[in-house]
């Protein structure tokens, strides 16, 4: 994505990643974290605000912060990051409410052309995934990376 971007920081594994938003709400730290699931091969990517008291990831924060743009194209580094790592992995990912599931749609139709490059995009319908379709709703989305 060719967005201005927040730098990232992450841990060794690049499972965990950390970045700041800077608006008219101040500096906001935010986590992207790809989470193991139960099924081999397979992560949920978990992106929210940082509770400063524990430290936790927060996916119902509302920051607001004028820069959702940038934080997107900086959560979609971060999936680029933790593919360099876990090149075979698949990402699975979903609002924590249908409304952010509804932009995390709108902010994949607005990039699809660039996403579909380097990525199969899978949108989730009931319990079956199909490639992503433009002006569709999706309860969830799936992300692999392609083979270069």
């Amino acid at each position: 994505m060719k967005t201005d971007k927040y730098p990232l920081r992450s841990e060794e594994s690049y499972t965990v990643f950390e970045f700041i938003s800077w608006g008219p709400k101040g500096f906001v730290h935010k986590l992207v974290h790809f989470q193991k699931t139960d099924a081999p091969g397979l992560y949920n990517l978990a992106f929210g605000d940082k509770n400063h008291e524990t430290g936790e990831l927060d996916d119902l924060a509302k920051t607001n912060n004028g820069d959702s743009e940038k934080v997107l194209a900086t959560v979609v580094a971060a999936l680029y990051a933790f593919f360099t790592k876990h090149p075979e992995a698949l990402v699975y990912a979903t609002g924590s409410t249908t409304s952010r599931t509804r932009l995390y749609r709108r902010g994949i139709t607005k990039y699809y052309d660039e996403m579909v490059i380097d990525f199969q995009v899978f949108g989730q319908v009931g319990n079956e995934f199909h490639l992503f379709e433009t002006g569709k709703d999706y309860s969830g989305f799936l992300a692999q990376r392609k083979k270069t």
